[in-house]
């Protein structure tokens, strides 16, 4: 790390709220006070206040985000990375602030702390916390610092199970949330994890009920606790790489059951480094806080309780986590959607497993610097796109030079309308939309560097495969659903124009035509697969796993149950064709479902 992009030395700060009688309420019914937050801050907080992002901590994260307090610590804090200037977090944008959770052991109140009614450490005495109980706690403090409306809060793990509960909770209090490799809910395997290392702990001699301020520690248990929740942060891919079965001292068994593999020995390590500057209680009433958390209790399902969201979201997943697996963030994703909130979603792919939101800084600087762009006041998205003819960077399957299906599809759609752009390469359909009809568009896109682009151009964007269909989306939730120059490369063509005929009140399909002339004079003459503008690959490398004429998508629509609204036929530089089938270089229709019974067919 450059010095010129560090953010330097940096001092953590302490602020004190909810003294008696004015106590805190919990969930639990219990009251709390007094409270003292440990916080740290970063940036420079603007005029109008409207820079503020909060960045929420995992369990055994702390207030010190990033920075030194010393020149002479070994290390930054613990997301030094993505905070400073021109990271991700640009602290020369944004003003950021990370405070240690209640319950926590770094600053903030939490178990280890004197009770004042006692004199002596709260210990279990403490009482239960939930997540909802931390987002209060940070409230007062952003109250404290007076700022009424935070740009952003963002969080990764746990940290993104609090932004949940500010988006839900604290709705009119932030513009943007950033929910990174986390969940709605815990799940049982998530549960039982935090039970086997919860028990660890109190099973220790050491522990006392609790009580074990001023004496030894249960260092042994906090330790074991440790070591079995860092397996849930990595992954098979990772470990397989990092240690395999390497032996810590040369390759011979020592037949004796001290640590002997390098894994082994990693995590001794691991938990020898935890209980040197983590609390045992602290972990016990963390990891239940995580357990307790269920977005949807007290709103009967998630589509309800995400229905009080009404901020921008971005949400991140890791193709090898297993601890919070993608197919949990798309749940999210999937209920914001069913409900038209602003969301956008990127997989990431990492071998890294639950760790990789800490350690994927490249693409997440660019994906989360994007966002927060556009999540500031009077920025508005795809500035930088062109009225000009567009190129096929766009879509790596349409064919090379001008897209002149575009210009063709801007006009078929009415203005101000919802429109689903599936396969939406880096957004530039989307951009010319917004700027030219003033849509409200969302793309989908498997591919993650596009996917990363249309984020940072400020675009809805869900990262998915259209293949597995459309099923998380309500019928009729889209005026219109566009599939330009995808539809050859689809496995399941017919699935996926039912799913869009029951999803879109109308659906707009360009497509290169396989009828051309030019097609069947080269397959006649040279007996070989053709090779054209609109068919650029060869057979060996092609994506294309469909060829069609406009006479084959004719047919498909009347066996189909789908209505032909409009055909465009287009010939050289987008003139309309005469002898559609053998002149057309390519088309552009728009179908509707004759009705609800045909599409279910």
């Amino acid at each position: 790390m450059s010095e010129e992009r560090s953010i330097g030395l940096v001092e953590t700060q302490y602020f004190s709220f909810a003294d008696p009688p004015n106590e805190m309420a919990l969930d639990s019914g219990a009251r709390l006070g007094p409270i003292t937050l440990a916080y740290e801050t970063y940036g420079e907080l603007n005029a109008d206040r409207s820079n503020a992002v909060l960045i929420v901590h995992a369990l055994s994260g702390d207030a010190h985000v990033a920075g030194k307090h010393a020149p002479e610590d070994r290390k930054p804090g613990w997301l030094d990375s993505m905070v400073g200037p021109d990271k991700g977090f640009d602290t020369t944008k944004y003003f950021v602030i990370c405070s240690n959770v209640i319950g926590g052991c770094s600053g903030s109140t939490g178990p280890s702390s004197l009770d004042p009614k006692t004199g002596e450490a709260y210990g279990l005495t403490f009482p239960i916390i939930t997540m909802a109980d931390m987002v209060r706690a940070q409230r007062e403090l952003i109250d404290h610092l007076g700022i009424p409306t935070l740009l952003a809060v963002a969080g990764g793990s746990m940290g993104g199970m609090q932004v949940l509960e500010w988006a839900t909770h604290h709705a009119d209090r932030l513009r943007a949330a950033i929910v990174i490799a986390s969940s709605h809910i815990s799940g049982a395997q998530s549960i039982a994890f935090d039970a086997v290392g919860r028990n660890a702990i109190q099973a220790d001699r050491a522990f006392k009920d609790g009580h074990y301020y001023g004496d030894e520690a249960p260092a042994r248990g906090l330790s074991i606790a440790r070591m079995l929740g860092h397996i849930t942060y990595l992954s098979d891919e990772s470990m397989r790489a990092k240690f395999g079965r390497a032996l810590r001292n040369g390759g011979e068994f020592n037949y004796e059951f001290g640590s002997e593999f390098s894994v082994e020995t990693y995590l001794d390590h691991q938990g020898e480094q935890f209980v040197d500057r983590f609390d045992a209680n602290s972990y016990l009433y963390i990891t239940k806080a995580i357990d307790y958390f269920d977005l949807s209790a007290g709103y009967g399902s998630l589509d309800k309780a995400v229905e009080r969201i009404a901020c921008k979201v971005l949400v991140l997943a890791y193709s090898s986590d297993w601890l919070y697996p993608p197919h949990q963030s798309e749940e999210i994703v999937y209920a914001l959607t069913r409900r038209r909130k602003d969301v956008s979603y990127c997989c990431i792919e990492s071998d890294y497993g639950h760790d990789a939101f800490l350690l994927e800084v490249d693409v997440m600087r660019d994906v989360i610097g994007g966002f927060l762009e556009h999540a500031l006041p009077d920025q508005i998205c795809c500035h930088e796109a062109s009225d000009a003819g567009c190129s096929d960077d766009a879509n790596p399957q349409s064919p090379r030079g001008a897209r002149i299906d575009y210009d063709r599809i801007v006009d078929l759609v009415d203005e101000g309308r919802r429109v689903l752009d599936i396969g939406c390469g880096d957004g530039e359909l989307l951009c010319l939309l917004i700027r030219r009809k003033g849509i409200d568009g969302m793309g989908i896109e498997l591919d993650q560097d596009r996917v990363v682009r249309c984020i940072q151009r400020g675009l809805s964007v869900v990262q998915a495969d259209v293949d597995k269909g459309l099923g998380a989306l309500p019928d009729a939730s889209f005026d219109y659903i566009i599939l330009s120059m995808t539809l050859q490369v689809i496995q399941r063509p017919d699935v996926v124009i039912r799913e869009m005929l029951r999803v879109g009140k109308k659906c707009i399909i360009s497509f290169p035509n396989f009828g051309h002339w030019t097609v069947r004079a080269r397959a006649l003459l040279c007996g070989r697969a053709p090779v054209t503008r609109h068919l650029p690959h060869p057979w060996y490398n092609t994506p294309d796993l469909h060829v069609l004429s406009i006479k084959d998508f004719r047919r498909f629509c009347a066996d189909h149950g789908a209505r032909i609204e409009r055909e465009l036929p287009l010939g050289g530089r987008g003139r309309r064709a005469w002898w559609p089938n053998l002149l057309a270089e390519e088309a552009v229709y728009v179908i509707t479902a004759n009705s609800a019974e045909e599409i279910e067919q």
